[in-house]
């Protein structure tokens, strides 16, 4: 406890103790505050009361000064301390014991001034009280300081802090009608349209006021308008507001500088904020963090890592948002185990994190997919911030949100959900959902975001979705093949015009469209494009491979190139993929040639196993063999594989048994290499061998994925498996399947039975091909789509080679194209032929 200081009194010659208002001053601590007061009781100096009001102000004792208040006559030279101890609850952000005291003052026959109104309407704008606001607006009103310019801006400010935004602008207008307005006047109402995201208003107003020469800008008014040029990108007001501060003297004032730093750098134009910067004289901590974050921001890491490290030397504070301003630099690189070392030492400095840090540090996590590490910050989060009273429910939710994103990307689906279904209801936003419905899709989990999506729309409290949670539900789309949803969210997104401002909604209706086996639509959706950027050439290019329309795929690359997208190695991938699945092998090898001469893209094992899976399907397995030979780099699992698929096509054994062998020495636990090699065995009717794999399989536990197909339809996602007779038509189904099996062999079909069993005899193959689960697809399809429509399958794994012919023949005898999507590509069915022309 303090002690009272022996000077602090003055003994007269009496005895009796001399107390001054410059002792009363030096007050410090509450000990001192209340001895002096017992002195002043036991002397009887009523007169120094006041005096004593203001030291236990200083001492931070508020209530001890508002007793003192009310045995005083309320007279206007005490209506200070009133006024004083609203101005340090506001200070502290205590706006509603502002609002008590004022209750108080009324109550006690105290009349506010000119000087109180500011405090009581700033609470009521902190405090985003309309109402309130409204009702001490009447009491201005009534009491006469409406034609009073500090009280009027202050009404001005808290109309803008309520969103009431007509309001702030009639009372703006009723200054200025008055001839009363001032700076503060225009800053004022620029300030409440900018602070409510209307920042073509605060821009208007801010022009007003520049043609204003009674009220010339100060430097708070460029601090107010910078900040908008920045979110809107607006260089070119940027740099007049820049000029301006320039002539007048105000870039010497460290918050212009500042806000003129934040202004170039939102716009991307860091040499200009650099340039800023480095001619500031005075700096300060925020001068520092709007660098640091604009190099993060614009994926400047390395600048933002320097500049850290040089205020570390420099011995200059860092404080919270410098650290999180790094942790966000390394979470948007991926790196979550250098974000979370970041964290660490923030801790050790003894700097509390803030919302901001830890969003960052679990984004961080879960990029890197660091679930241990995300498990680590969910723990700290649980014990310092979520379970704290008095605690910010906005702030909780982006944890939250946070968590949920964190779970789901590092594949924790299950505790993702946990954390999604902890929220309640009223309470979620847009981004919880989104994060959800984008965890399930990113992770195969489509049926499960299609079905949230659906609750998202249906939900009693409706939360309408974004752009990105449109992209989310059609990348599940995408995934499933379910082209009527597909189409349904691209209506919803034509209506709330999301295509026309955010391209990848549109890049992901093409892949949408591409995926679901209709690659017209997602050709008219990139026609309809305004601004396509290279996800979407590469996209729709993409698109053309899978449908086997190699010279279409050519045709966008060449396109591409004219409108000046300079091609990378994704687009050569993609490229060399469609030239694959189309037979176009001269062309092939010239890109593949052609890519690092002509456009300086170096090869990597991607585009070496296309061409291996290339020159494999048109059986120049020799020339697949010199290629992996001459590979600059160890060829990868993927490369062995095309060649083993080549094999498997054309029945080369030997090599196949090579490529096989590569893969086994690689330890891949493939079930996919097992089969190709069991299906070369058969081909080769070495049963034998068949056995050896298949022993091998099950002693190994690999287990062979089962073949599951389904078909969109007006009822929904119907799944069929081999053999699967669970399906209420199923004996419908069955006799439909009998029946064209034995048109289609009258008009030549012979069965493939060497995609069955070996160990059974040949009619028992045939009935073993005949319940593969596309065959039972179809049947249900025919039984159930209109005549002329189109029937859509979607396969989990490779669609078998007797299957794939079945369907060739049965394409010749009903009235519908079969569009076939397997895992590897689609497949177009129509009149006896496919799309693939052999090559799949």
């Amino acid at each position: 406890m303090a002690t009272t200081p022996k000077a602090f009194y003055t003994g007269a010659a009496s005895g009796t103790l001399q107390i001054t208002t410059s002792l009363l001053k030096e007050c410090k601590y509450l000990i001192q505050a209340k001895l002096t007061h017992q002195k002043i009781l036991v002397l009887g100096l009523a007169h120094s009361l006041t005096d004593l009001i203001g030291a236990y102000i200083t001492c931070n004792a508020p209530a001890y000064a508002t007793k003192l208040l009310e045995r005083l006559e309320p007279l206007p030279y005490s209506l200070f301390w009133w006024n004083a101890l609203m101005r340090r609850a506001i200070r502290s952000g205590l706006p509603n014991e502002v609002l008590v005291l004022h209750l108080q003052m009324h109550r006690l026959g105290w009349r506010p001034d000119h000087y109180t109104f500011p405090f009581v309407l700033k609470a009521c704008g902190e405090l985003s009280s309309f109402w309130l606001g409204a009702s001490v607006h009447a009491v201005v009103c009534s009491s006469g300081f409406n034609g009073n310019v500090f009280v009027c801006n202050a009404l001005v400010t808290m109309y803008g802090r309520c969103s009431a935004l007509g309001n702030a602008q009639k009372m703006f207008d009723e200054v200025f009608n008055r001839g009363i307005g001032d700076v503060v006047s225009w800053n004022s109402i620029v300030s409440a349209y900018s602070q409510n995201g209307e920042s073509k208003n605060a821009l208007n107003m801010f022009g007003r006021m520049m043609k204003d020469l009674s009220a010339r800008p100060n430097a708070f008014s460029l601090v107010n308008i910078l900040p908008v040029c920045g979110s809107m990108g607006l260089s070119m007001w940027g740099k007049e507001v820049h000029g301006f501060a320039v002539r007048n003297g105000f870039n010497e004032d460290v918050y212009v500088g500042n806000a003129i730093v934040d202004m170039y750098s939102k716009c991307e134009l860091m040499d200009e904020a650099d340039k800023v910067f480095g001619q500031m004289k005075v700096r300060d901590v925020v001068s520092w963090n709007a660098m640091i974050t604009a190099y993060s921001h614009v994926g400047r890491f390395e600048d933002a890592i320097g500049l850290f490290e040089k205020m570390s030397n420099e011995k200059i504070e860092l404080n919270v948002v410098t650290w999180s301003a790094v942790i966000a630099g390394f979470a948007q690189r991926g790196l979550g185990y250098e974000a979370l070392n970041v964290f660490r030492q923030m801790l050790g400095c003894g700097i509390d994190p803030n919302v901001v840090t830890l969003v960052s540090l679990l984004s961080g996590c879960a990029s890197a997919g660091a679930l241990l590490q995300g498990k680590e910050a969910h723990c700290y989060a649980i014990k310092c911030v979520l379970n704290q009273d008095m605690k910010d429910q906005e702030e909780d939710l982006m944890i939250i949100n946070g968590l949920i994103d964190m779970y789901a990307k590092c594949k924790g689906l299950k505790m993702a959900r946990k954390m999604f279904d902890l929220i309640e209801p009223k309470e979620k936003n847009v981004v919880s959902w989104t994060v959800m419905i984008g965890g399930y899709a990113q992770h195969g989990e489509a049926n499960d975001a299609l079905l949230l999506f659906h609750q998202m729309l249906g939900q009693h409290n409706y939360q309408r979705p974004n752009a990105f949670t449109m992209s989310c539900a059609l990348m599940a789309c995408a995934h499933l093949g379910a082209l009527r949803f597909g189409k349904q969210i691209h209506a919803y997104v034509i209506r709330n015009e999301h295509d026309s401002t955010t391209p990848f909604v549109s890049n992901c209706l093409i892949d949408m469209y591409c995926k679901s086996g209709d690659i017209g639509d997602a050709q008219v959706v990139f026609n309809k494009m305004k601004h396509k950027n290279f996800v979407s050439w590469t996209s729709l290019m993409a698109g053309y491979g899978m449908h086997g329309h190699g010279k279409e795929a050519l045709q966008v690359f060449d396109d591409m190139r004219k409108v000046g997208m300079v091609p990378d190695g994704v687009t050569f991938v993609v490229l060399l993929y469609a030239c694959s699945h189309s037979g176009l092998i001269d062309e092939g090898i010239r890109y593949f040639s052609d890519m690092t001469k002509d456009y300086g893209v170096t090869p990597t094992a991607e585009h070496y196993a296309c061409m291996v899976d290339l020159l494999g399907r048109a059986g120049r397995l020799c020339e697949a063999l010199k290629l992996i030979s001459d590979m600059p780099m160890e060829p990868t699992p993927i490369v062995w594989f095309s060649l083993l698929s080549g094999c498997r096509i054309h029945g080369n054994v030997e090599v196949g048994e090579y490529a096989a062998n590569r893969l086994s020495k690689l330890d891949l636990q493939n079930d996919g290499s097992y089969t190709l090699l069991s299906n070369m065995y058969a081909n080769a009717k070495r049963w034998k061998d068949v056995a050896r794999i298949r022993y091998m399989m099950k002693h190994t536990g690999i287990k062979k994925r089962p073949g599951c197909s389904w078909v969109q339809g007006k009822e929904g996602t119907t799944t069929f498996f081999v053999g699967d007779r669970r399906h209420p038509r199923s004996q419908q189904i069955y006799e439909l399947l009998a029946s064209l099996i034995e048109r289609i062999k009258a008009i030549g079909y012979v069965p493939e039975t060497s995609f069955a069993l070996h160990d059974v005899d040949d009619e028992e193959k045939g009935d073993l091909l005949f319940e593969h689960s596309e065959k039972l697809a179809l049947a249900y399809a025919i039984l159930t789509t209109p005549l002329g429509t189109p029937i859509r399958i979607t396969k989990n794994i490779r669609v078998c080679g007797d299957c794939h012919n079945a369907m060739t023949y049965i394409s010749k005898i009903i009235e519908h194209e079969i569009i076939l999507r397997d895992s590897s590509r689609f497949h177009h069915f129509k009149n006896g032929s496919c799309s693939c022309k052999g090559y799949w």
